[in-house]
């Protein structure tokens, strides 16, 4: 477990974006990504009956729409234990191997980082 209060005030931040979209959307997950710009994109999982989407997936692909060229930084709200390699993936095609993803429970505590690669 990582001491949330530790973490770089741009981390806190993504992680709170990302708790807020888990909670505002009643979903199982809640996800934000940081481009190289600083900008930062925060989704929630999409169950749709036609198109099924993680939330770290949409964040990306809503970083990926709007003209981000890397990733700094990423982080899921989820009571997952892990973080699937599906989303690993996605973080690394954008941001590279090294993008940490900080993986969070419902409360915001960070329970470690990963590196998408």
């Amino acid at each position: 477990m990582t001491d949330s209060n530790a973490l770089d005030p741009e981390d806190r931040k993504i992680v709170t974006l990302a708790r807020s979209a888990r909670a505002r959307g009643g979903v199982p997950e809640g996800a934000a990504v940081r481009d190289e710009t600083g900008r930062t994109y925060v989704a929630g999982t999409v169950g749709l009956d036609s198109l099924r989407l993680s939330a770290l997936r949409t964040a990306v692909a809503m970083a990926v729409a709007s003209g981000a060229k890397s990733l700094e930084a990423a982080a899921v709200v989820t009571d997952a234990d892990g973080v699937p390699a599906e989303d690993l993936a996605a973080v690394r095609d954008l941001g590279g191997a090294g993008t940490p993803v900080l993986l969070a429970g419902a409360d915001g505590t960070v329970r470690g980082t990963v590196k998408a690669g």
